[in-house]
């Protein structure tokens, strides 16, 4: 049984960190990366690139800002280029597809929500209910499925530095928290968790300001969350630092788990 290497990494910009981006597919071969904050247009995404390293794409963009893709070793299939639920919005935050005809994924980029309260905070809470609800329906399929990437929300206490100073954030507040728990009680695992549970400074994002990644003043925002079909299957995952150390990087690192599948 071929153990399927899943990854999940906001790039912060493809174009800006392109060459990051391949020397870290060379190096850790996932058979298939979920990419958050593309930020370019479908049509000027550098596919190119990622097919000589053999990799298919499902790709939905977004001029400057967002930006969601899918890259495979195996057959991309059954594409979704948008979460239901509020036909108006046209940010990019979603792309979803059967991969090898072995399971399904999802690249999620959910709404960082700040400043909150406000208008951006609902949006986020809102987002979170679209997900939920399709989540559910994703479910009854039972399929080996993976929903991976940018949650903009940090679990507990324990996936951050410092947990008072970020209470009124936007990414920390209590209904934000209590969103993503609503979609883990459906019946998805952590990943992460399910294998690290006690594990500390455990973070896939640092900012740029302030010395964040020297301080190793970090957030773990990134998730792989596996419904039960996936769980059962779950034979590694882990975050790997590297890429936040090297020059010119994105302000988030790679997660990634291994599925027997």
């Amino acid at each position: 049984m071929h153990a399927l290497k899943i990854a999940s990494w906001n790039v912060n910009s493809v174009k800006a960190r392109l060459p990051a981006v391949l020397e870290w597919l060379e190096a850790a071969k996932p058979d298939v990366l979920l990419m958050q904050e593309i930020k370019t247009v479908t049509e000027q995404f550098p596919a190119e690139v990622f097919e000589a390293l053999g990799y298919g794409l499902a790709v939905v963009g977004q001029k400057t800002y967002n930006g969601v893709a899918i890259a495979s070793r195996e057959r991309i299939e059954d594409v979704e280029t948008r979460l239901p639920g509020e036909p108006e919005d046209e940010q990019a935050r979603y792309v979803e597809a059967t991969i090898g005809g072995r399971l399904r994924v999802a690249s999620i980029y959910l709404p960082n929500g700040n400043p909150a309260p406000g208008e951006k905070y609902d949006y986020k809470l809102r987002w979170l209910e679209r997900l939920k609800h399709h989540a559910t329906k994703m479910l009854d399929t039972e399929d080996v499925l993976v929903l991976g990437g940018d949650y903009n929300v940090i679990p507990t206490e324990h996936d951050l530095y410092d947990p008072e100073g970020w209470k009124d954030d936007a990414l920390f507040r209590p209904e934000s928290r209590a969103g993503l728990r609503a979609i883990m009680n459906l019946g998805f695992t952590d990943a992460f968790r399910a294998l690290h549970p006690n594990k500390k400074h455990a973070y896939t994002f640092w900012d740029y300001q302030a010395g964040a990644w020297q301080r190793d003043h970090g957030l773990r925002i990134d998730h792989l969350l596996l419904s039960p079909q996936a769980a059962d299957r779950l034979k590694a995952c882990d975050i790997d630092r590297e890429p936040r150390g090297k020059p010119k990087a994105s302000d988030h690192t790679p997660i990634w788990c291994e599925l027997d599948v």
